[in-house]
């Protein structure tokens, strides 16, 4: 005989409540025919669980309950990985009476009449459990999967939503298994989905019929997540707008202008939405960025709208709103890209010095592109304004800069006419090496090597 006593389960399951004294009853059988056996009953954590019959007898083909009580009422439940267990002993009693005194000693010797009969798992069970198993990262599967089988359908459906908001996509996988409606909460569970960052999330309650709400889109541009974007799109072709609106009549684009996420804005354009769309109080999504100082967003949307100059219902532009805010190297930048850059472009052109001056004293960058890569100094060079080209040069010009086609202060110089300038720039160690071909060789004949131009024609602006 392998042993003495039979448990009648594997596991002694104890519904948790907060605050409560918990407890959960078990049964024992003896297997013997003709003789009482002597019980031993102790737990792996002593000072959480106790058992209010430590030592017992049964007498034969009998059986006999226990309690196994929590020690602390307690709003956290004492979970451990692996879980706590009910250790049983027994050993045969011939004289079928035992005092508690004389069971505990006779147990307390080893020896081969004491059987290890069975090792019982503590599983706590139910909702409070669940949900204290949730906000664990990482999760033990199978103590939630045992935490939850003792729930309703009702009390797994309300624990959808902090599994959702937790991002366990395994936590969700199992309430939906287990029997919770996606579709009985009272708001839908997509847009906390998507806040707590988890496709895979997503993924399983579109899968259960969940509610996808307008605003889906503007959570997911608000957390820089193309992929949920992507997946909501193609799942809803219908009745999902890229360029969807709010309460307040903003974008996606809105939204990720206001968070700097220049991906989203990028993804949002090319999927039809519309960079230039003003909200209720006349804002677009630039006049978002330079609120919220986001530079790489304010040039992203400056090379794909033309909202530079719209205004508010206050008459204020994005220039404006950036001018309004507190001084920081993201304002001088933004400030510049907004409207400075604008001015020294137009001070460059007209050889304006003091203009050029007041633009670079105010933060202007000297470096800056115009929408053909052009900087300051190209303009001055293509215009001729020597004095111009001097400033820009000490406070800093790049002399070799080339804009979008490849060229460079120089090329402009030259092919305008300036041969003085362009004399000037090699002089101030402009490179030759992209010249060409030179009409005007001749006027360079004090240079050691040829240089040569492309002809190239630029429309004045």
């Amino acid at each position: 005989m392998d042993r003495l006593v039979k448990a009648e389960a594997k596991e002694v399951e104890v519904m948790f409540l907060k605050g409560q004294k918990c407890s959960s009853s078990f049964k024992l059988t003896n297997l013997m025919h003709t003789m009482s056996v002597a019980v031993s009953l102790t737990t792996t954590n002593p000072s959480l669980f106790s058992i209010n019959k430590p030592f017992s007898t049964i007498p034969p083909l009998s059986s006999a309950s226990y309690t196994l009580h929590v020690s602390h009422t307690s709003d956290q439940p004492p979970l451990s990985d692996p879980p706590d267990a009910i250790a049983v002993r027994a050993t045969m009693l011939p004289t079928g009476k035992a005092t508690v005194d004389h069971l505990r000693r006779l147990f307390s010797k080893p020896g081969p009449h004491v059987f290890r009969d069975a090792v019982l798992t503590i599983s706590l069970v139910g909702p409070h459990i669940a949900e204290s198993l949730i906000s664990q990262k990482p999760q033990s599967h199978n103590l939630f999967t045992k935490a939850i089988s003792g729930c309703t359908r009702s009390q797994l459906t309300r624990l959808l939503k902090p599994a959702v908001e937790n991002g366990s996509a395994d936590a969700v996988a199992c309430l939906l298994e287990a029997g919770a409606d996606a579709t009985a909460t009272a708001e839908s569970l997509m847009p906390p989905a998507i806040r707590a960052g988890s496709l895979d999330v997503v993924k399983l309650l579109e899968a259960s019929g969940c509610e996808i709400v307008e605003s889906v889109l503007h959570e997911a541009a608000a957390t820089d997540r193309i992929d949920v974007m992507e997946f909501l799109l193609e799942r809803c072709d219908e009745g999902l707008e890229v360029d969807s609106v709010d309460s307040e009549g903003r974008t996606p684009i809105h939204v990720a202008a206001m968070e700097g996420h220049v991906r989203v804005i990028e993804f949002c354009v090319s999927m039809g939405g519309n960079p230039n769309c003003a909200d209720s109080k006349g804002w677009t999504p630039l006049h978002y960025a330079a609120w919220k100082g986001r530079v790489k967003a304010v040039e992203c949307l400056l090379e794909c709208s033309n909202v530079k100059c719209v205004k508010d219902r206050e008459g204020r532009t994005a220039f404006c709103v950036a001018a309004e805010s507190e001084e920081s190297d993201e304002r001088r930048r933004l400030v510049d890209l907004l409207g400075l850059g604008d001015a020294l472009m137009r001070a460059a052109r007209v050889d304006d010095v003091q203009g050029i001056k007041r633009c670079l004293g105010e933060g202007a960058s000297v470096n800056g592109r115009d929408q053909n890569g052009w900087s300051p100094l190209h303009w001055a060079a293509f215009k001729g304004g020597i004095k111009s080209v001097k400033v820009l040069l000490e406070h800093g010009a790049e002399v070799d800069t080339v804009d979008d086609a490849g060229y460079t202060p120089l090329h402009c110089a030259a092919e305008a006419g300036h041969l003085q300038l362009a004399l000037f720039f090699i002089a101030h160690g402009a490179s030759q090496s992209h010249l060409k071909s030179f009409p005007y060789l001749n006027l360079l004949d004090s240079f050691q090597n040829q240089v040569f131009l492309p002809s190239k024609s630029k429309t004045l602006m």
